[in-house]
């Protein structure tokens, strides 16, 4: 109890509090709130076979020739903002963006965000969540 009660050990107590809302999916929330949806594999095949959704992968070209989402269209990060007017077709459906762990499908969509793109989804877990749910990738 004088843990606690002493006014330095504040900050260790926050830092912890934070840290378990994080690792129990709290990181999750923020992506709600930025009204980016984290989905996982089943859901996005959903979305695929019945609202006809984008999936974007956004790795790098290594990654890609590695394995992707059949039908997938690959427009690494890092290329995104520039080319945003391949997307345009896209902007009333939904768009699933996928990267390896779900870090950068999470940036993709604060950009799309905010070039106004509206029904954005993230894949938690990314391919790693995807390949491990046995879901099927492809080479070209």
């Amino acid at each position: 109890m004088d843990f606690i009660t002493q006014g330095h050990n504040i900050w260790l107590i926050l830092l912890a509090a934070m840290s378990g809302f994080m690792l129990l999916g709290g990181g999750g929330l923020f992506g709600r709130i930025a009204g980016v949806k984290e989905i996982g594999p089943q859901e996005a095949v959903l979305l695929f076979n019945h609202d006809e959704a984008l999936v974007l992968d956004v790795r790098e070209q290594s990654e890609w020739l590695d394995g992707h989402i059949t039908k997938a269209k690959h427009i690494p990060l890092g290329q995104l903002n520039n080319r945003l007017s391949e997307l345009e077709k896209f902007k009333n459906k939904p768009i699933v963006a996928v990267c390896r762990s779900g870090q950068r499908s999470g940036s993709a969509c604060s950009i799309l965000k905010k070039a106004g793109y509206e029904n954005l989804h993230n894949l938690a877990g990314g391919m790693t969540a995807w390949e491990q749910a046995g879901l099927p990738r492809e080479k070209r």
